[in-house]
Formats: structure tokens, sequence, C-alpha cells
């Protein structure tokens, strides 16, 4: 279903989405004139269990586009609305806002320091000792760079690690999505350009230091992924298979930790642009995904993954 048929920006992308309360979601993405425009806000809505409401603004900062909402609620409860803001990618600052009452109200908007950015595109990962972890990166014309930002106070602070090398690629790695293997390692799966493939890297020590990032076999146009480790110990990659374009959009499934990967569903395969995925489980084990709508919608789905059955993987 489509979060809004109608909304009050041409434009909108980007989204994320989070469970407030058991079968209460609330998403956000950014909207505007055009991607990059002054006028570019946070939107959110909120689902109730039978509808998505009208959207709102949920951050804005004044002359400067917004770009990039992450929601992430921890376990001790508290509900982030991450978010950047300004002229482009090379020149943005990381912002966040937290709520007590599921996203109804936020609090004070939060600048991060100097050299750190907060979750970039993909929700963070929360351990069990309770450390949380996001996957971040900074773009720029002559290179791309990934890290993680471990945060162990429930996301007061931050401390950055990294970079993740990718050796003989000159264009560099964005926009981790971090899942946790059964035995404690941390997998990163990145969107790359130029290699033509999703990325992984893997951490041993809780994020502080990595391995070089390898490409996998998925492929990756130069476009956004999402990932989720479920209660069972499976992870769901949402991604575009393909090299060019970005249809059509897909999810993927492994039962190894990320060694291999067998396609489970196809959410759109006609021409337009499917992108910017995000995707969680929720409290009653069904998958819900949001992803950007040919730029004029956010879309959700939401799957039960005992229902996903393998799928012949097409040609990329």
């Amino acid at each position: 279903m489509f979060i809004f048929e109608k909304a009050p920006f041409p434009s909108c992308h980007a989204s994320t989405i989070v469970e407030v309360a058991a079968g209460r979601f609330l998403a956000a993405w950014f909207g505007g004139k055009a991607e990059g425009a002054a006028d570019v806000k946070i939107w959110q809505s909120h689902f109730d269990g039978k509808a998505w409401t009208p959207p709102v603004v949920a951050a804005e900062e004044p002359g400067f586009p917004c770009w990039n909402p992450v929601l992430f609620r921890s376990r001790a409860g508290t509900l982030s609305l991450f978010y950047k803001a300004g002229r482009s990618p090379e020149r943005w600052s990381g912002y966040v806002r937290r709520s007590r009452d599921g996203g109804k109200t936020w609090g004070d908007v939060e600048q991060f320091p100097a050299g750190l950015l907060g979750p970039i595109k993909n929700k963070p990962i929360q351990r069990k000792d309770g450390t949380i972890l996001a996957g971040s990166s900074v773009e720029s014309h002559r290179a791309w760079t990934s890290w993680v930002e471990r945060s162990t106070d429930d996301g007061r602070t931050w401390q950055r690690f990294g970079p993740i090398a990718v050796p003989k690629h000159p264009h560099g790695i964005i926009q981790p999505t971090l899942l946790e293997c059964a035995d404690g390692r941390i997998l990163a799966l990145c969107r790359s350009r130029g290699l033509g493939a999703i990325a992984q890297a893997e951490s041993k020590d809780g994020g502080r230091t990595w391995s070089a990032a390898t490409a996998t076999t998925l492929p990756n146009p130069n476009s956004g992924i999402d990932a989720v480790r479920a209660a069972d110990g499976a992870f769901y990659l949402i991604y575009n298979h393909t090299r060019l374009g970005r249809f059509p959009l897909n999810l993927a499934r492994s039962t190894d930790n990320g060694k291999s990967w067998q396609m489970v569903h196809v959410f759109e395969e006609q021409p337009g642009e499917f992108s910017y995925p995000a995707i969680i489980q929720s409290r009653d084990g069904r998958l819900h995904a949001t992803y950007t709508f040919n730029r004029r919608h956010i879309k959700h789905v939401p799957l039960d993954p005992a229902k996903l059955t393998p799928l012949k993987r097409p040609k990329s």
C-alpha cells in the first residue's frame, strides 16, 4: 500500500520505518520540490494497524535541504529520528531528535559534533550488551568512504571506527547496512559505485576494526540497500538486482550468515525507480518494507517470511 496517495510535496525519497508499539508503525522520508532543493523537509506518517495518517513535518532546517532520515527505537525505549541537512552530501551535517511518545512529538534538535554524522541511511543495530552500531559514510566527487559509529550510552554519545577499506577500488563504498551473525561477527553490506556489486566487510571485535570489503555475488547499480536479521537468525536483504537502473526491486534471504543468498520475493519489476528501501521485522514476525516509488510515493509492503519461497534469480 502507498503510505500516502496525495501529498503537499511533488517529490519524495529515502524512507525509514520503525515499530513504535505492537502493530503500530512510524515511517519517515524526505520530501519537497526535488532532492537537494532548499524546501526539502523530513516528513512522517503513523500507521494505526489499519491506515497511514496524512504526512506531517517531523524536522526541517530552514534554507537547507534535509536528507536520509533514519528511525530507530533502542531497547531502552528511546525513539530517535536521525537525519542530515546541508547543500549537498559533501557538505551536510548530522542531526537527531528524540521522542518519548512514539513520534507524536519530538524533542529539541541536536547536531552531531564535527567528524560524526550518525546513521547515514540505514537503521542501527543493538547488541546484547546494549552497544548500538550505526553504519555511516561520506560522499565526495573523488571518493566514498564508509565507517561505523558506536554508542554505549543509548545513543547519547558516539565514537567513529573505520574506515572500511576497498582495495584497488578508487570509488569506494557508502551506506552500510549491518547484520550480526550467530557467532557475534558483524557484517557490513554496502552500496558501491563502479564496482557493480554489493560490497561486504566483517568485524570480529564489535565494530571496532573491519576487514577489507570485497564484492559479493549480488549486483548493485549504485543504489541504496537495507537488511535485517530475523528472529530465527535468517538475514533478509532488500536491493535492486541489476547493475544498471533502479528496477527490479528484490528481496533475498541468507541462512548461512551472508555466505550465500537466495531470492525470495520481487517487489517491483516494471520499469521505473523503486529504490532506497528499508526493512524491519515486527513483533508478530512479519517483515515490513518501505521504498521509493517513482519519487512520487512511499510504498509499504508487509510480508510473512514463512510464506517466502526461493525464486529463480534473474540475470543482472
